[in-house]
């Protein structure tokens, strides 16, 4: 069974097909390999009909969920990847009274992620959820309340900036007087938020976890951040054994750093292996649902 593009826009779903939902997972820059998924979804001619996206799977969801092509969030990102000027100068451009006031201050933790989202995310990317082409749920962890806040609704760019909050790194977002933070801290791939939404469910995890050499004493950053790589993949780990989705995928990018953004082509490279086995495994699954 075939499924062809025609064009690098978002192709057109065929009715006769099973129904896909996609749930893209946390990872800080390593998240920039969703990319390879959504190109292959689209030479598929596959749209998803649900997408959940916790930390850097919902930054990158919206924008697909807002109807742009993979090739589309490629390019978005590679230009800002490739150009630092143009970053600084987007970073400069924040500055109410002064930069220091814009983002937060320039505290490690206090950075403003809905100040920075607001500079850096697409055009395409709407003000709320119910003006995008697919359905789009997010992920933000209650900091307060100790649990999951999934949101669906209303304003979208401030919930994208809750679910990619990554503590230590960006200050709480409040959404509704609570404190959100990364929903990766919850549920870094929250397939389950979407299984009985569609046929076939598609998860793809980009936590990743610590990497070096015994010998290698840790930097107190690195410490933090492989502390919660190891607390997210307990998480991930436990969620399969009560109840897998149909796909799941972990492109090959754990040698990267949560804010490796400036090594979007290398990270785009790395995780390129996973794109012909998925589309494969996908079309596969379409093919014994689509006989049923």
């Amino acid at each position: 069974m075939q499924h062809v593009a025609t064009t690098s826009e978002a192709p057109e779903v065929k009715s006769a097909d099973p129904t896909i939902g996609l749930a893209l997972g946390a990872g800080g820059a390593r998240g920039l390999s969703h990319i390879i998924v959504l190109e292959a979804l689209d030479e598929l001619g596959v749209r998803p009909s649900i997408i959940a996206g916790s930390s850097m799977g919902a930054i990158i969801g919206s924008g697909y969920a807002a109807g742009m092509s993979g090739k589309e969030i490629r390019d978005y990102s590679l230009n800002l990847a490739d150009n630092r000027n143009l970053v600084l100068n987007r970073l400069w451009g924040l500055r109410p009274a002064s930069m220091r006031d814009a983002l937060g201050g320039f505290r490690l933790g206090q950075f403003n992620l809905e100040r920075i989202l607001a500079a850096f995310l697409p055009e395409q990317i709407p003000e709320k959820f119910e003006q995008l082409s697919v359905p789009l749920l997010t992920v933000s962890t209650d900091y307060y309340g100790q649990a999951e806040l999934v949101s669906r609704s209303g304003d979208l760019r401030l919930a994208v900036s809750a679910s990619a909050a990554i503590p230590a790194l960006f200050r709480p977002v409040t959404i509704n007087g609570r404190l959100m933070i990364d929903g990766g801290i919850f549920n870094p791939v929250p397939y389950d938020h979407i299984q009985q939404d569609a046929d076939i469910i598609i998860g793809v995890d980009v936590v990743g976890g610590p990497v070096g050499h015994v010998s290698q004493m840790p930097n107190r950053i690195d410490s933090l951040f492989g502390a919660s790589q190891l607390m997210m993949q307990s998480n991930i780990a436990l969620k399969l054994k009560l109840g897998a989705p149909d796909i799941f995928l972990r492109p090959n990018v754990n040698e990267f750093r949560v804010l490796d953004f400036l090594k979007a082509r290398q990270i785009l490279e790395a995780a390129e292996s996973l794109r012909d086995p998925f589309k494969r495994e996908l079309d596969a699954k379409i093919t014994a649902r689509a006989r049923h």
